[in-house]
């Protein structure tokens, strides 16, 4: 977990160096190709066991976890890697809000309290205190929220797909749906807030930028494959505490490429968000 904690604020370092030269929505479209190309070699291997069969399901997943990454990786170009990553770390509290309603899990007075905790968190690093909330810092929120809808989906289709086959349609429906926006770009005059959806689309003409893609793409896989095993081998509750060592990781890594260091009220609200993760994630454990 440590592990993988450390190269998933890597990737997002590496999307942040190649906002200079791409827009966010192309770092994406490529990431998933690659991603595409990766996971059917893995399926051709060793083909997959499970059936399936609700396929309505699986195209929501790939929804919901493609919005989660253009937002997540269009906040990294424009807000501290540290933040970035923070905002999108909410996701275990909206995934136990969404198994309350959704699955009917049971949400007790301690997790009410760690839900009540990483809001105080997002307040703290959004800053809202002369009444003007900064736009990035909602869609990074909003990108946590659909981070854990895909996450909430998943429960419902593990046992029905492999893994593998959810994965890909997670990265299939991340490169089709950018390829789709590439192409109505020229024919949308979109609002400014929605302009990062449309861009033109272009090919990169540097060596450097396509090394940097590849291995963007290859580090994320090997992030999740590691995730995966720390998840499956170990108490969810320590797994899921180590798992937030990618935020200082991140933080570093942002001030390596210039980012400014948190001031007080962002730190306090990464340490309220990392307080009220580690708590959900043991109770939750303990269910």
């Amino acid at each position: 977990m440590l592990a993988s904690a450390l190269i998933s604020a890597l990737n997002g370092a590496l999307a942040k160096m190649l906002s200079e030269d791409m827009s966010a929505l192309e770092i994406v479209f490529f990431r998933n190709l690659i991603g595409v190309f990766l996971i059917l070699y893995t399926l051709k291997h060793t083909p997959p066991k499970l059936n399936g069969g609700k396929f309505h399901l699986l195209f929501v997943r790939g929804l919901f976890g493609f919005s989660a990454m253009i937002l997540f990786f269009y906040t990294i170009t424009t807000i501290p890697l540290g933040e970035a990553i923070t905002l999108n770390k909410t996701s275990p509290f909206f995934v136990t809000l969404l198994a309350y309603f959704l699955l009917k899990e049971r949400l007790n007075f301690s997790v009410g309290i760690a839900l009540v905790i990483g809001f105080v968190g997002v307040i703290l690093i959004a800053k809202p205190f002369t009444l003007s909330i900064s736009y990035e810092h909602i869609l990074g929120v909003l990108g946590g929220f659909f981070a854990a809808a895909a996450y909430t989906t998943i429960k419902k289709i593990k046992n029905i797909y492999d893994s593998r086959v959810i994965v890909l349609s997670f990265v299939g429906v991340g490169t089709l749906l950018p390829a789709l926006l590439f192409l109505s770009s020229n024919f949308v005059n979109a609002p400014k807030a929605l302009s990062f959806l449309f861009p033109i689309f272009v090919i990169p003409n540097s060596l450097t930028i396509w090394l940097l893609i590849i291995f963007m793409a290859f580090i994320s896989t090997l992030s999740q494959w590691l995730l995966t095993k720390a998840y499956s081998a170990s108490n969810l509750s320590i797994v899921g505490v180590i798992s937030y060592t990618n935020i200082p990781f991140a933080i570093g890594f942002g001030y390596i490429l210039g980012d400014p260091f948190p001031d007080i009220y962002t730190f306090f609200g990464i340490i309220l968000i990392i307080i009220g993760g580690f708590l959900v994630n043991t109770k939750k454990s303990s269910v």
